[in-house]
């Protein structure tokens, strides 16, 4: 069976994968996040994914290695992580009491073949109140996640609905994922 390479440092990604029974290392890429010129969401997580997979798999052109990234639209603005309490306050605000869209683009690349894809989930959030933002953001989850909440951490007392793939919204549509590295010959191990 050919070696599982993640191309991310990512907790969240690195749990669903051995969680679903997946034997795989991790290789941090050290490519560029900056965008040229604005795409689209969907393209914008395809693109930084397969930069990511691309970096990694030229130093291991005969393993599968696996690129993700996520990020949420509001508004046709793409929320990264917050740098700070006051960004991520405006993002939080941005997002009280309305639909916003989750991506993550997935680069699945393996000498036999390559793949990128996207998956997209929409998710409803209550009315947030300015002392459960304060809560939230003095608990400091806020500051690795993309739109600034975790939908597996203290951010689910957030959301009100959710339609599609939850697991796209933690960071992997894994269940999509699972398919693309069957057609390479990696299979989880369910024992």
């Amino acid at each position: 069976m050919p070696t599982l390479i993640l191309a991310s440092q990512s907790p969240r990604r690195k749990a669903l994968l051995t969680e679903s029974g997946y034997s795989f290392f991790t290789k941090k890429s050290f490519v560029s996040e900056d965008m040229q010129q604005p795409l689209h969401p969907a393209k914008t997580v395809e693109e930084l994914a397969r930069r990511k997979a691309e970096a990694v798999f030229f130093e291991y052109p005969e393993d599968v290695v696996l690129g993700a990234d996520t990020v949420v639209a509001c508004d046709d603005t793409i929320l990264g992580k917050p740098d700070g309490s006051v960004e991520a306050r405006a993002m939080l605000k941005q997002l009280s009491s309305r639909s916003h869209y989750v991506y993550t683009g997935v680069a699945l690349l393996a000498p036999q073949r390559r793949a990128v894809f996207h998956a997209v989930t929409e998710v409803r959030f209550y009315p947030l109140d300015n002392r459960l933002i304060d809560e939230y953001i003095a608990s400091e989850e806020p500051y690795d996640k993309a739109g600034a909440y975790g939908i597996q951490g203290k951010g689910r007392l957030f959301v009100e609905a959710i339609f599609g793939d939850y697991f796209n919204v933690v960071g992997l549509p894994i269940s999509r994922t699972a398919r693309e590295l069957m057609e390479v010959g990696v299979y989880p191990s369910f024992t």
